[in-house]
């Protein structure tokens, strides 16, 4: 193993650097990953350029990215279940301890839960890292890596889909065709959605989603949020019982709140500004509820299962590839949105899929 540990860290709002940096030695509990494949998120994208997303505030050199796999180098003391050679996907969000929220199966909301590429925390985007043995994710022989590092956005999906309840025969309105509302739109069919309608500003997005099995696409041409549910319900023939909003916009969550028939549910996925308008009366009197979620969890079985399995199809969401060396190239077409998700290849030797 050569001492290159190659890594992409963001020194404050607007200064993006490649730097080396030591290898680490795993602890007990802990695995060294040579990392292979990792997808660049809009939030990495945020703080290279504004050093911050809400309380998650920059103040020292972060190394990025959190949507990543790898091969397994080095076993802690500890750690049973992996061996050397292994390849692996990683769950990025790790507890620090068991509290309240671990012991009933959600430890996304542990309030001092690691989170790769979230201050104060190191993400993997580097050639070498050391990651909680138990949140690494043996892949299958017949999932790629790339597929593995696709599992944390397809996680997302999986668990707004979990608490939304698509189901067998489910109509469901997904706002926004980026990566999020592309994963939304895969897990709710696999899930049994019966018919999906998404709704997006850019034509090359949502030509995307119809080619990822969308029933309906909607342009939006910046009409008033109620003349847009209007259209959603035309061409389902029926109000979504669900509406899975992936933007964070404060017109399209007013969109998917009248669109949303009676009883429904409405399930924020995407963060706009804290403060926003929202039609509440709408929501009482049709009795709709308003789901949040924060990221996701138990979700890599179920991702990893659907992906062996190949009940779900996350490659074409794969639009570009660069080397690890020209990450700042790689980010720079991230940040003026081209293609839908960008994978950064981080293993010298091995640069495929």
């Amino acid at each position: 193993m050569d001492q290159d540990n190659l890594s992409v860290v963001v020194h404050s709002a607007g200064n993006l650097r490649l730097e080396n940096r030591p290898v680490p030695e795993p602890g007990p509990n802990e695995v060294l990953l040579r990392m292979h494949s990792v997808g660049i998120c809009g939030s990495d994208v945020h703080y290279w350029q504004h050093g911050r997303i809400g309380d998650f505030v920059l103040k020292k050199p972060m190394v990025l990215g959190h949507e990543a796999s790898g091969q397994v180098l080095k076993v802690g003391s500890a750690v049973e279940h992996l061996k050397p050679g292994d390849r692996v996907a990683i769950e990025p969000g790790v507890p620090r301890e068991i509290d309240e929220f671990c012991k009933n199966g959600r430890y996304n909301l542990s309030p001092t839960i690691f989170f790769c590429a979230t201050p104060p925390d190191d993400g993997n985007l580097c050639r070498y890292y050391v990651h909680n043995g138990n949140f690494c994710y043996k892949l299958p022989d017949n999932v790629t890596y790339e597929e593995g590092a696709l599992i944390e956005p397809l996680s997302v999906g999986i668990h707004a889909c979990r608490r939304a309840g698509v189901t067998l025969g489910s109509t469901v309105f997904v706002c926004g065709a980026g990566p999020i509302g592309l994963v939304s739109l895969l897990v709710a069919k696999a899930m049994g959605a019966s018919q999906v309608v998404i709704s997006d500003l850019s034509a090359d997005r949502l030509k995307k989603a119809k080619e990822l099995g969308a029933d309906f696409a909607v342009q939006v041409q910046r009409e008033a949020p109620q003349e847009l549910a209007q259209k959603v319900e035309g061409l389902l023939g029926c109000m979504p019982e669900i509406t899975i909003e992936c933007t964070g916009v404060e017109s399209c969550i007013q969109t998917g709140i009248y669109a949303t028939r009676s009883g429904g549910v409405v399930v924020l996925v995407g963060l706009g500004p804290e403060m926003m308008n929202v039609p509440l009366v709408n929501v009482a009197v049709k009795e709709v509820d308003i789901r949040g979620i924060f990221r996701y969890c138990n979700t890599w079985p179920m991702a990893i299962a659907m992906l062996a399995s190949k009940k779900v199809d996350v490659k074409p969401l794969v639009t570009h590839r660069f080397p690890l060396e020209q990450a700042l190239e790689a980010f720079e077409t991230t940040r003026k949105g081209l293609g839908v998700k960008v994978m950064l290849k981080c293993d010298k030797s091995d640069q495929n899929p």
